[in-house]
């Protein structure tokens, strides 16, 4: 099947390294009012609708496993004997024009990426590891990509979560001919177990987090622009009035009731030379595991520590926008804690943190019917053209209730939702929703993949859909006009 879907590429050059519009666009759909009922696999829906969405948003199937690997001229990744974890789409990236996207695959060894052109419908691998890391050699494998976002230098940044050893990895031609691919380490950038991978307007400044129950954030001012293997200020975010311990879990002990908003302080990890202010190196290589039980593990999150960095509860994924004052904005989603946070970035080497959104203390529906549904381990965040945030839960995993998205209103665009509205909800058994992004190209647009499936392991399930990539079209569904 050939679409041949021609994007215009000016358009996506211009906005995709362009600071965000101004959020605060109202809901511009009626709310769902409960989770969607988690199917069977390879059900109908699985294969034609698996998300319950508002009139006026339609869905339509892009890729998939199946039709991948039906195709001898296609490839992605699938390691041997991890089931339904075997390829583990994540976090997609588009390049600038919006033809093509990138997938990193969050597997347990044998991690790598693929690039999917919209215009011809074709997937293929640009690498992936050779498996070596389940003997603990690391040297040729990877473990557990999870973030994947495209550089303003033009090159693809993946970075791995729970497995391996906490390395940033750059595709330095992302473009190229699958064979002629290169790939290196970034080795200014701290080890930890990566997700949030977003840079600043100024294209020089990489903002990332530390995906732990103890996790920080975490940012990099590069010397120099489109360079990211030149050394670079490393700092670690500080709230002026905490006072727990950094050691533990963000909810044990004296972490308790700790203040973690207001007034923070970006304290420096790295000198300008881009050495370790701490003991620890915060670029040492090691395992995801609490550096207190194991002086082996990455490097980030035990330097963060020493630094007193505040303490969050997973922080997962994050986005960088612009409030209506003017100044820039950093959203990450804290899954244990089931809340979304904003930080705004104030100048002086200040900024400050408020929660942006939260299941218990922030309106769902506000103003609509109401919803049954909760919000609900959020992972994944999205932004659109406006500035607006979504908001991406991991689930359904194994429950029978479906995994939702929200949509965050923030229409006086001060950093702090009046509302969540149920944007969407997945009903395909044993997965989780990831990726969601705009198309830089076509601001009515965005796409969103269905991770690790039941249908994904064919011995439980002969023919599955597997991993898939799905797009939605707002155009008849009264979103704003950009």
């Amino acid at each position: 099947m050939i679409r041949y879907r021609m994007q215009p590429l000016a358009a996506g050059i211009l906005l995709a390294f362009s600071q965000a519009a101004l959020a605060g666009t109202d809901t511009f759909f009626i709310p769902l009012t409960a989770s969607a009922v988690v199917t069977v696999p390879n059900s109908a829906e699985e294969f034609t609708a698996p998300w319950i969405a508002p009139a006026g948003i339609n869905q339509e199937l892009l890729t998939s496993m199946d039709e991948v690997e039906a195709d001898a001229t296609q490839s992605v990744v699938r390691v041997p004997g991890l089931g339904s974890g075997s390829s583990m789409f994540d976090m997609i990236a588009y390049d600038p024009s919006g033809r093509y996207l990138f997938i990193p695959h969050e597997t347990l060894v044998g991690a790598g990426a693929s690039r999917y052109d919209t215009w011809t419908d074709r997937m293929e691998t640009l690498f992936a590891g050779n498996l070596e890391g389940i003997n603990g050699d690391w040297s040729s494998d990877w473990g557990a990509f999870d973030p994947a976002t495209f550089t303003p230098a033009g090159t693809l940044l993946v970075a791995e979560e729970w497995s391996g050893t906490g390395r940033v990895m750059e595709i330095v031609n992302p473009l190229a001919p699958a064979d002629k691919i290169r790939v290196r380490e970034v080795e200014t950038i701290a080890n930890v177990s990566h997700e949030g991978l977003r840079f600043s307007a100024d294209s020089k400044t990489l903002y990332f987090i530390d995906e732990w129950n103890s996790g920080a954030i975490y940012k990099v001012v590069f010397k120099q622009a489109n360079n990211y293997r030149a050394p670079g200020v490393t700092y670690v975010l500080v709230v002026d009035d905490y006072a727990g311990d950094p050691k533990l879990d963000y909810n044990q002990g004296s972490n308790i009731g700790s203040t973690r908003t207001g007034l923070a302080t970006w304290v420096p990890m790295t000198n300008k030379a881009g050495q370790p202010l701490t003991q620890v190196s915060p670029f040492m290589n090691g395992p995801t595991d609490d550096p207190y039980s194991n002086p082996e593990t990455r490097g980030g999150r035990a330097a963060a520590d020493e630094l007193g960095g505040t303490p969050y509860g997973r922080p997962e994924d994050m986005e960088v926008g612009q409030l209506a004052n003017g100044n820039e904005v950093i959203y990450f989603a804290a899954t244990s804690e089931n809340s979304i946070y904003s930080i705004e970035e104030a100048g002086q080497g200040k900024a400050i943190v408020r929660l942006f959104a939260s299941n218990a203390a922030t309106p769902k529906n506000m103003g609509f019917a109401p919803t049954s549904a909760a919000m609900n381990s959020p992972d994944n965040l999205a932004q659109d053209v406006h500035g607006n945030i979504y908001i991406i839960e991991d689930a359904p995993n194994g429950s029978s209730v479906g995994g939702d998205v929200w949509f965050a209103r923030d229409v006086n665009n001060d950093g702090v939702a009046e509302s969540i509205d149920h944007f969407l909800s997945l009903r395909v058994g044993g997965s989780e929703a990831t990726g969601l992004i705009f198309n830089p190209a076509n601001p009515l647009e965005f796409v969103i993949a269905v991770q690790h499936p039941a249908s994904t392991d064919l011995d439980a399930v002969p023919a599955g859909l597997g991993d898939s990539i799905w797009s939605f079209d707002l155009s008849t569904s009264g979103f704003p006009s950009p």
